[in-house]
């Protein structure tokens, strides 16, 4: 069964830096664009930031300069480090990736679990 598994919330104060990750599992043949997606309490869910398997980047408005998307692809993982930290970033970030079973077959969503930030003093 292929699974997303997020790591890397916790509690930190404003100003301070948290990294994610997220370890893709099962059986992939290829992974195309992963991400982080985030849901603060009685919002809606939003995009945090993607990256291609190329190496492109995409980041929502209010990170930019602050966080900073990466990936392994050799580990299938995705990272996200995240400096400057504000209360407003406190919300389950949840991993995103489209994958492929198998050569020339379309590629599938998938969710991890989600991990959560608080940022709070």
């Amino acid at each position: 069964q292929v699974q997303l598994v997020e790591s890397g919330g916790g509690l930190v104060q404003p100003g301070g830096s948290l990294r994610l990750s997220c370890a893709a599992s099962g059986s992939i043949f290829n992974i195309d664009t992963m991400g982080w997606y985030r849901q603060a309490p009685g919002k809606e869910r939003e995009l945090v930031a993607t990256i291609g398997s190329g190496g492109r980047t995409n980041y929502a408005d209010s990170v930019k300069g602050r966080f900073t998307i990466s990936r392994d692809n050799a580990k299938n993982t995705v990272y996200l480090q995240m400096n400057s930290l504000k209360p407003e970033d406190t919300a389950l970030y949840y991993c995103n990736a489209f994958y492929a079973r198998r050569a020339l077959s379309g590629y599938l969503e998938l969710w991890g679990q989600g991990t959560l930030v608080t940022v709070s003093s």
